[in-house]
């Protein structure tokens, strides 16, 4: 199957912060004295749009923190970024693991944050980082500081360069991966995963069948998830975010497809339907065992009204029943559960808060 973005996304170019207006070009980070989410590169553009305000859905829908603008930081750009102003520089969360990660820091503000591979000094982050975006779930742990809450429903599948790789099941991607499959349909398979802090990378191995990385895969490559320009040669292999493909072929989100095509891991069941720029996601798909929640992550005791830490603004951007909070996904036209739909998202399988572990 083939989908293929043929209109250049609209950046959003100006961007107000209560009293600080920014000139903002297309991939400029916002500086926020209001909340700030960081992760995941699945979320991101979803969440960039929510944040900055769109109309994609036929209505302009903006999520706000009280009368403030929110501020959401791309999974890869400059090494450091700034969140808040005055704040400290520090290493940019570069997806959903980092991005937990940093929320863990901000919360407890006495370890040194720093990212694998980003040569941006580490530093203490207190307070810099209020909601992480998270493409994979945690372990729940009862009573947890950190709590998650659903976003959006994904799903899975895989982007190749080539003929004839169009429908790979999940057991010929374990063997791709474990390296004991190397060719299919005449053509040299050249697997490939996204940097190791990517949750789509964990969850797309997890569906897979957990396979022992073969030596053809380059176990800490970095580059970007969702990103079809990093595939070149023919035979190339790499997962990728159903809801990504969607919103990038529905002109939601940068185009950032390539030369790349789609497969499906469940024979002809395609991942979704339509044709661009119309693209809708397929139910029947995001229901297989490639399907997956996906959260924006935020400290428990700041949403908890018994708890002396509560933030009734922050509680309300992870309030579902709000139309336009982060986790809405009610289908007016005026909520934030259309602009998902438009950027791949079909509603969560589950609506329940996970309680989870800060990480290290």
């Amino acid at each position: 199957m083939k989908t293929k973005n043929v209109v250049a996304f609209s950046a959003v170019v100006g961007i107000a912060f209560a009293g600080l207006t920014l000139a903002t070009p297309a991939y400029a980070d916002p500086v926020s004295n209001s909340y700030v989410l960081a992760g995941s590169d699945t979320l991101q553009d979803a969440a960039n749009a929510l944040s900055n305000g769109t109309n994609i859905s036929g209505a302009f829908v903006r999520v706000t923190g009280g009368l403030n603008s929110v501020g959401s930081f791309d999974a890869f750009g400059s090494a450091a970024i700034q969140t808040k102003p005055g704040g400290t520089y520090f290493a940019r969360p570069a997806g959903s693991g980092d991005g937990v990660r940093a929320l863990s820091y901000s919360i407890d503000g006495t370890k040194a944050f720093s990212v694998s591979g980003n040569t941006t000094p580490a530093t203490t982050i207190s307070g810099q980082i209020d909601i992480a975006r998270s493409s994979s779930g945690p372990t729940p742990l009862a009573g947890g500081p950190l709590e998650y809450f659903q976003f959006g429903r994904d799903a899975l599948s895989y982007a190749y360069v080539g003929a004839g790789l169009e429908q790979l099941t999940g057991a010929q991607l374990k063997q791709a991966y474990e390296c004991t499959l190397t060719v299919v349909n005449g053509v040299a398979l050249k697997p490939r995963l996204p940097n190791p802090a990517s949750g789509t990378r964990k969850f797309f191995l997890s569906a897979i069948g957990s396979p022992t990385l073969g030596s053809c895969v380059n176990a800490t490559e970095t580059v970007p998830e969702n990103d079809g320009t990093v595939l070149s040669a023919s035979g190339e292999i790499i997962p990728f975010s159903v809801a990504s493909w969607v919103a990038q072929s529905n002109n939601a989100a940068p185009d950032r497809t390539g030369n790349a095509l789609i497969g499906s891991t469940q024979g002809s069941t395609a991942p979704f339907t339509g044709t661009a720029p119309s693209l809708v996601p397929n139910p029947t798909y995001y229901s297989s065992s490639f399907g997956r929640d996906t959260y924006v992550v935020v400290e428990a005791a700041r949403v908890d009204p018994s708890n002396a830490k509560y933030d009734a603004t922050l509680a309300g951007l992870v309030d579902r029943t709000k139309t336009k909070s982060l986790t809405n996904f009610s289908s007016s036209i005026s909520s934030a559960g259309a602009v998902k739909l438009k950027f791949g998202f079909l509603p969560p399988a589950s609506t329940t808060p996970i309680f989870a572990a800060a990480t290290n």
